[in-house]
């Protein structure tokens, strides 16, 4: 991607979970600092440049993330800036707590699509990561967020919003696991956030904030 704005004035907030805010990493970069640096490293960031809001939190759920989203965008985005929202729930709606997962599939795809229909009104240009697996937690979980994920990417599909399946490549993915397994059973290391990050380049993240988009100037509500 080319790093010359043109006086352009990008700003990228990125909501999700732990592997969103990136635990684990030693480096503290995670996968979102990783991704910036690979499209923009040397552009200083600033009313021409790029500006980038790591908004995960650990735990959260597709309901926790959409019950905080909009007040914590709405003071981030700039009426007249190129806003963008890259989201990744799902990990911790599938993790099974007291015999039953914290989220239903069913409810976690409509948390998706208000977050979707909720960030276009307000001129939030969306694309959606998938969600990684958790490791330790096991077959079971891998088989709920496969299908999760594949209900994301349906979502995604029908309101033309980018999406990056990552879920089952990290399963497979021998450094992810190894990380994760030698920590706490779900969040890898600085390997394991390379790999991650990488996907979500090849998925088309480098071009995507390149793309001209409607909502942009819109102004926010």
């Amino acid at each position: 991607m080319s790093k010359d704005m043109g006086g352009r004035d990008l700003r990228i907030v990125f909501l999700g979970d732990s592997f969103t805010q990136g635990v684990g990493d030693p480096e503290y970069r995670g996968w979102v600092g990783r991704v910036m640096a690979d499209c923009w490293a040397g552009l200083a960031a600033g009313p021409d440049g790029v500006t980038a809001f790591n908004l995960g939190v650990r735990r959260n759920t597709s309901a926790d993330v959409l019950a905080r989203c909009w007040a914590e965008t709405a003071v981030r985005a700039l009426p007249g800036a190129d806003n963008r929202l890259v989201l990744s729930v799902g990990s911790n709606d599938a993790v099974e707590e007291d015999g039953r997962v914290r989220v239903a599939p069913d409810a976690c795809l409509a948390n998706v699509t208000a977050l979707l229909d909720g960030a276009r009104e307000r001129g939030l240009a969306p694309l959606v990561v998938g969600p990684p697996p958790v490791v330790g937690a096991g077959a079971p979980h891998l088989e709920r967020l496969l299908a999760l994920a594949d209900g994301i990417a349906g979502v995604c599909a029908g309101r033309g919003v980018p999406f990056v399946g990552v879920t089952r490549e990290l399963a497979a993915d021998p450094v992810w696991t190894a990380e994760a397994l030698a920590g706490d059973g779900a969040h890898p290391g600085a390997g394991g956030y390379r790999r991650l990050a990488d996907l979500v380049l090849r998925g088309g993240f480098r071009d995507w904030p390149a793309e001209h988009h409607p909502l942009v100037g819109t102004g926010l509500t």
